[in-house]
């Protein structure tokens, strides 16, 4: 009998593999959103319960497809009346038909694909269609959803319920868009994505900085999708996005030092890099690059930023960066996907490449409008800049906004020995 870890280890290898795909057949096939999650794990537990005194199966896969395939069939007879409806015969039909393991066809790469678009329908509010995709793509049980998100389960259970609920309502077609909004809704599944990705890179109103979980499945689903749309017109930015992910990602050990607290780009120890990781990045930023030519895809924000990420990634030593690309960058940016924070972000470069006075003048300029009120790194970025001109006291007083708006107590501990170190400069 093989050992409860070996176990367990090939029960989540099968659901890190299997679930989406199981999943999203069995909704294609039955429609039923609940039916097909219960299903699925219903054969999660049983493999549980039968793999430690039966063995491993040599195709858990097939395993789990086969009893999550016949729990449908079992839950849909039980259900029906004796004078069944022929939509309900043709759905036990299709069921009983249905392959054991993939066959590497479209068909089963399409239902994975309309189960990521109906997930993420613009109909559906952002926090459903995150929540969904978390759950039924992704496969994350509802607790750690919410924990991640930091709601009840009861919360996070009853946006599950409206999102379902939503599709059901409103009609949502559970398929892949149209080719003339396919460039629309592909956008919204990667803003989603991306979201994920930043909750977890930067965790909001947490004790930790991150959330590896989150981010390790933002970049699983990425790369699912960048598969899905494989000779697509939309592959491109979705290879953007992957590779953004990527270069953050690899980054990931240098970002705080031995006692939990920030490490700026600046300070990071840049040995401390996944290679690897960069490596692959690089490698599909060119991809896209070449996929969009052609396609005749103009570039798109996420390829852009990942060009960003790149310039980074690329510099040996932090005052070796191409500030003056980044900036360049950060203006086509604007121009692609205009927004308060991309303007902050350009006059830090600008800060970086011509000097602090004239990336101050375009902070000052951002924080008279007023529209990024309540964003801390505005203050944070200000402050730093000032204290790079030794203007101590301003300064420590925009250190101090910046302490009051930041979402994180590894933030507001990395805010808190910045404004002690220039308070001791004014000190001297």
């Amino acid at each position: 009998m093989p050992e409860l870890t070996e176990v367990q280890s090939a029960i989540t290898a099968a659901s890190a593999s299997e679930s989406a795909r199981i999943n999203a057949t069995l909704i294609r096939v039955t429609g039923d959103w609940s039916l097909a999650e219960d299903c699925v794990q219903d054969a999660f537990a049983r493999a549980m319960a039968d793999w430690p005194i039966r063995g491993i199966p040599k195709n858990p896969g097939a395993w789990i497809t086969t009893v999550a395939k016949n729990r449908a069939i079992d839950r849909l007879r039980s259900a029906a009346s004796e004078k069944r409806a022929l939509s309900e015969l043709a759905i036990l039909s299709e069921l009983k038909e249905l392959p054991e393991e993939p066959d590497g066809g479209p068909t089963l790469d399409d239902d994975r694909l309309r189960l990521i678009y109906t997930c993420c329908h613009p109909a559906l509010p952002m926090e459903g269609r995150v929540a969904l995709t978390l759950r039924t793509v992704a496969g994350l049980g509802t607790n750690e959803i919410a924990r991640a998100f930091l709601v009840s389960e009861s919360t996070m259970s009853k946006r599950l319920v409206r999102a379902r609920a939503k599709i059901k309502e409103a009609g949502i077609p559970y398929r892949v868009p149209p080719p003339e909004l396919l460039g629309e809704r592909t956008a919204g599944v990667l803003a989603v994505l991306y979201l994920m990705f930043n909750e977890g890179y930067s965790a909001t109103g947490a004790d930790s900085l991150t959330r590896d979980p989150l981010v390790k499945e933002a970049i699983r689903l990425a790369r699912l999708l960048v598969s899905l749309l494989r000779s697509s017109p939309q592959q491109p930015e979705a290879l953007g996005l992957l590779a953004l992910m990527l270069f953050h990602h690899a980054r990931r050990r240098s970002r705080l030092d031995d006692y939990g607290d920030i490490v700026t780009l600046e300070d990071q120890d840049r040995t401390l890099w996944d290679t690897a990781s960069v490596t692959e990045a690089s490698g599909l930023l060119t991809t896209a690059e070449r996929t969009a030519v052609e396609h005749g895809t103009p570039p798109g924000s996420y390829r852009i930023q990942a060009a960003i990420a790149a310039c980074h990634m690329a510099a040996p030593e932090f005052d070796r960066t191409d500030f003056g690309r980044v900036a360049s960058l950060y203006e086509a940016l604007s121009r692609v996907a205009p927004s308060p924070v991309v303007e902050l972000n350009r006059a830090v470069a600008v800060a970086m490449s011509q000097g602090p006075e004239a990336g101050l003048g375009l902070i000052e300029e951002l924080d008279h409008k007023r529209s990024l009120d309540g964003y801390y790194l505005l203050p944070a970025a200000k402050a730093d800049l000032l204290r790079r001109l030794g203007r101590t006291t301003e300064a420590n007083l925009e250190y101090q906004r910046a302490q009051a708006l930041a979402p994180s107590d590894t933030e507001r501990r990395y805010l808190s020995k910045r404004l002690a170190e220039t308070t001791l400069k004014e000190q001297k």
